[in-house]
């Protein structure tokens, strides 16, 4: 993937042609592709755009509770961040403001391992919902698009 600008933190600079799913993705000096699976016309050479959005919350949530345990220097040893998108309807949702139609959600499995008391790990579970792209994916987005 030939690079013709510099991109700087929290950009990112996405290819792709109308023959396909396929996408080349630029962030900063790594590379990465998206694609859809076969089943849905694509070729597979990459994650879907769900598993890229659902990978940011994952790190970002593990990032963020890794973060708080080493400033406490509490023994967290390991974080497993599993997670699942899906659509269901809005009616079967007791907690959710929407009761129409269909929603988004997001199912987050975390796994910590070292010896944590019951407190530290309820913590660490709260603190797992304050991570930034936790925070962004649970507040107003704006998208602004325009052609250049």
């Amino acid at each position: 993937m030939a690079t013709t600008e510099q991109t700087e933190p929290g950009h990112v600079t996405v290819h792709g042609t109308a023959a396909g799913f396929a996408q080349e993705i630029e962030i900063g000096s790594h590379e990465l592709y998206a694609d859809e699976p076969v089943s849905f016309g694509g070729t597979e050479s990459g994650p879907s755009p769900y598993d890229l959005l659902l990978a940011a919350l994952g790190s970002c949530t593990s990032m963020t509770i890794g973060f708080y345990a080493r400033k406490r220097r509490w023994p967290l040893e390991n974080i497993t961040v599993s997670l699942r998108h899906s659509r269901i309807h809005a009616a079967d949702c007791e907690e959710c403001e929407t009761k129409e139609g269909k929603i988004d959600r997001i199912e987050l499995d975390i796994q910590l391992t070292g010896s944590l008391t019951d407190e530290q790990r309820a913590k660490l579970i709260e603190i797992a919902g304050k991570c930034p792209v936790h925070q962004t994916l649970t507040s107003e987005i704006n998208i602004k698009t325009r052609a250049v």
